[in-house]
């Protein structure tokens, strides 16, 4: 991807890299309703299909996809992450944890269903290799999610966006439409169990200084309900099909191809 500039092929996620325990609980405070998975299901749903989660961390989202689909593939980069992703699926036959990154996909041509990433390596202009790797492992009619924050919804994207004052939303907007993809932007509610637990994760998601602010606004946002600490927070969900062969064989043989609807 090409960032500050340069291109590399793997960029560091301090988060889950670092701090891979507090991102497990960050995992299981995120999205408490399912808003996000209901709309998976009825998008690309994933029944008896073969799935592949680009960027899968510690495999924290595996066993959900492995409860109903046929197999599921988990790729990721780091091998901390690897480890503990393989260790997390341990006992779940149809799931395998590979070693690999977006943009050389260890799978084989027409692999699978649905190809799955969540706030991994699908974050707009430089990611165009990954989306040709995808395609590729997809078989025809099989369906790219990409599952990514939206700065627009404050106050969580006011907080990214102090952060990455370079970032453009209109702009990564331009470039999933220029490549095909709807836009369904979700709102979902994150609840912290504690205090404390609220407090580490958003000190490894934002710098000190946007951290400290960002605790105050959440202890604001939840003055008036005693005992709970939630926050809104909006998605992005984007989704691209890749086509059926448009062109068949006519009956007449002559080596003329017709139009077939998808």
């Amino acid at each position: 991807m090409r960032i500050f500039g340069r291109r590399t092929e793997v960029v560091p996620s301090p988060n889950i890299w670092y701090h891979a325990d507090v991102y497990e609980r960050e995992n299981r405070a995120q999205d408490v309703d399912d808003v996000i998975w209901g709309y998976l299901g009825s998008v690309a749903p994933w029944n008896g299909a073969d799935v592949v989660d680009v960027g899968c961390g510690a495999g924290f989202h595996l066993p959900r996809f492995a409860a109903t689909a046929q197999s599921v593939v988990g790729v990721e980069p780091h091998p901390p992450l690897v480890r503990r992703a393989r260790e997390r699926v341990v006992g779940l036959p149809s799931v395998t944890v590979l070693r690999g990154t977006a943009q050389r996909l260890p799978l084989s041509d027409g692999s699978a269903d649905v190809v799955h990433a969540r706030t991994a390596y699908f974050f707009g202009p430089g990611c165009e290799a990954g989306l040709r790797e995808a395609d590729r492992v997809l078989r025809p009619g099989g369906a790219l999610v990409i599952v990514d924050l939206d700065t627009r919804v404050a106050p969580y994207g006011d907080w990214m966006l102090a952060d990455l004052p370079r970032y453009r939303p209109a702009e990564v907007d331009a470039f999933f439409a220029a490549e095909g993809f709807t836009c369904r932007r979700l709102v979902t509610r994150w609840s912290f169990p504690d205090r404390r637990t609220m407090e580490a994760i958003l000190r490894i998601e934002f710098s000190p200084r946007v951290a400290a602010r960002a605790v105050v606004e959440v202890l604001r946002l939840n003055r008036h309900r005693p005992g709970s600490l939630d926050l809104p927070v909006g998605y992005r969900v984007l989704v691209r099909r890749k086509p059926v062969d448009l062109l068949r064989p006519s009956e007449s043989s002559v080596g003329r191809g017709t139009l077939a609807g998808s």
